[in-house]
């Protein structure tokens, strides 16, 4: 164990990207485990990120507004085509949303085939690179969330399907570059499995599994030097596992 790699310089602004991702990936992940589309953010995330290697492949630079309006560009046009599914083929809803992350993520293959860093790529977007993040990447993403915060808790009761799916692709494409796809799909699904059967503060302890989650997952990551986000995946889950039976317990006491 080296204690001296948890270095605040390299772990805060991951941390702070995780409590980022954290504030609208809890509430919105409730929304996604209450309407039984649990892969709908896998589906979304594949395919902000095949916007975002396709602008690549036109060697754009990473993070400039080209590549963020071809990432949240995608996004849309998948949830607009996944809106339209659940309106007109509810019944088979889980499977388009499956084919449609089957198709991002093939496309993604495609695109990278002839690239040399390819695999490097593809790796990024996957499992992210959250210890690279800086200060500067964080303030446009803090300021996108508070709005997509705003507008949710203003509309979340009454919220139609086409409202959720868009401040969903906006979140998504913002995440994904952030933490990477696996960690997008973690914060949304793995707290709100453990709080669904809260009858109150639900908000609350979601975010705790989350905020806690990353934390420890950044802390043990840096210690043992291992993936950073593999690891934060492994805590949000032992975490949720925790705190979901303590709350189990409590309230059957």
């Amino acid at each position: 164990m080296n204690w001296s790699a948890v270095d605040i310089t390299i772990l805060g602004p991951a941390l702070i990207a995780g409590l980022l991702v954290t504030a609208t990936h809890v509430p919105l992940g409730q929304r996604v485990l209450q309407r039984g589309i649990i892969f709908l953010d896998l589906a979304v995330a594949q395919v902000a990120g095949l916007g975002i290697i396709a602008a690549y492949s036109f060697n754009w630079q990473p993070g400039s507004w080209l590549v963020q309006l071809v990432a949240i560009t995608a996004a849309i046009v998948g949830v607009l085509i996944l809106n339209y599914t659940e309106k007109h083929w509810p019944d088979i809803q889980e499977a388009i949303i499956g084919s449609l992350f089957v198709l991002a993520s093939s496309g993604s293959i495609l695109l990278l085939a002839s690239n040399p860093n390819g695999g490097e790529q593809l790796k990024e977007l996957l499992v992210g690179q959250i210890l690279w993040v800086s200060y500067d990447q964080l303030l446009p993403v803090l300021i996108l969330y508070a709005a997509v915060l705003a507008v949710w808790f203003g509309i979340s009761k009454r919220a139609s399907s086409i409202q959720f799916y868009l401040l969903f692709a906006l979140s998504i494409t913002a995440s994904v570059q952030l933490v990477g796809v696996y960690l997008v799909f973690a914060t949304l699904i793995i707290p709100a499995l453990a709080i669904r059967n809260l009858r109150k503060h639900k908000l609350v302890f979601g975010y705790l599994i989350s905020g806690v989650g990353y934390m420890a997952g950044l802390i043990f990551a840096a210690i043992f030097d291992m993936p950073a986000g593999a690891m934060i995946v492994y805590s949000l889950a032992i975490m949720a596992m925790l705190i979901g039976w303590v709350l189990t317990k409590k309230q059957k006491s």
